[in-house]
């Protein structure tokens, strides 16, 4: 309860601050509006249904993108943690490519599938299969080696052993990788959207920014870091810790 009044209060000092500067007149309303005009046009986003259908795009991206990012990340990430070959040779680049912005990769997809959703998700794909392999790589390497010593005395090995044993031991690991993936996977929808023209809040922020509606652009600019921090908050962190309590490995 304190940490949620903390917060609060955090918020209200924030926004006085704001409503200050729009007052002393720093910069003109045109690009800093106050945060009743913004409030006010995102109510009128909302009322009107135009922010729902952005927000309903944006979903429908990131669900796909980030779905697929989660299965290609964990195959990679598998192939690089398993072999030593692979790991010697295409981890060093899985590295270079983690570290591209996910804006770079919006022409590219523009050349391949055009002004299309394919675009979007393909950018939203990449943001998250990087950091996603880079994880699970880590999961498989990070299994206590004590442990599969342990099973092969006792006759595991192979397929089996990698079933029974390095999987669940690595999952506590595994669970950061998703956290991460998903947070890349929303900024890089994001930039995906920017150069679309189809329906999404990317595509409403670049609207928005060319017809110099800053009220629309900042409201939008905070549906998407309120966004991703309940996500955040609510679901990905939530689960990671449940697994970290359930595997022991976080205190009660």
């Amino acid at each position: 309860m304190k940490l949620a009044i903390k917060r609060i209060l955090f918020l209200v000092v924030v926004v006085g601050i704001w409503q200050l500067v729009v007052s002393l007149n720093i910069f003109p309303e045109v690009v800093l509006p106050g945060p009743l005009k913004v409030v006010q046009s995102l109510y009128e986003g909302f009322a009107g249904g135009s922010l729902f259908v952005a927000l309903g795009a944006s979903f429908r991206h990131l669900v796909i993108g980030l779905t697929l990012a989660l299965l290609f990340g964990t195959i990679l990430g598998v192939i690089l943690g398993k072999s030593r070959q692979a790991d010697e040779t295409a981890g060093m680049y899985l590295i270079a490519l983690q570290s591209i912005p996910s804006i770079v990769w919006v022409p590219l997809s523009l050349m391949l599938f055009g002004f299309s959703e394919f675009a979007v998700i393909f950018v939203v794909v990449l943001g998250g299969t990087f950091v996603m392999a880079l994880n699970v790589r880590s999961a498989i390497q990070n299994v206590p080696p004590q442990l599969i010593r342990a099973a092969r005395t006792m006759g595991t090995k192979g397929v089996e052993l990698f079933y029974r044993l390095e999987i669940p031991a690595s999952i506590p690991y595994y669970m950061p990788g998703v956290r991460l993936a998903w947070a890349f996977s929303w900024r890089a929808l994001m930039a995906g959207e920017l150069l679309s023209n189809g329906p999404g809040l990317g595509y409403s922020l670049q609207f928005a920014s060319d017809f110099a509606r800053m009220d629309q652009v900042i409201g939008i600019i905070i549906i998407i870091g309120v966004i991703g921090a309940l996500v955040d908050q609510f679901v990905f962190s939530k689960l990671e810790k449940n697994v970290l309590k359930r595997w022991g490995l976080l205190k009660t």
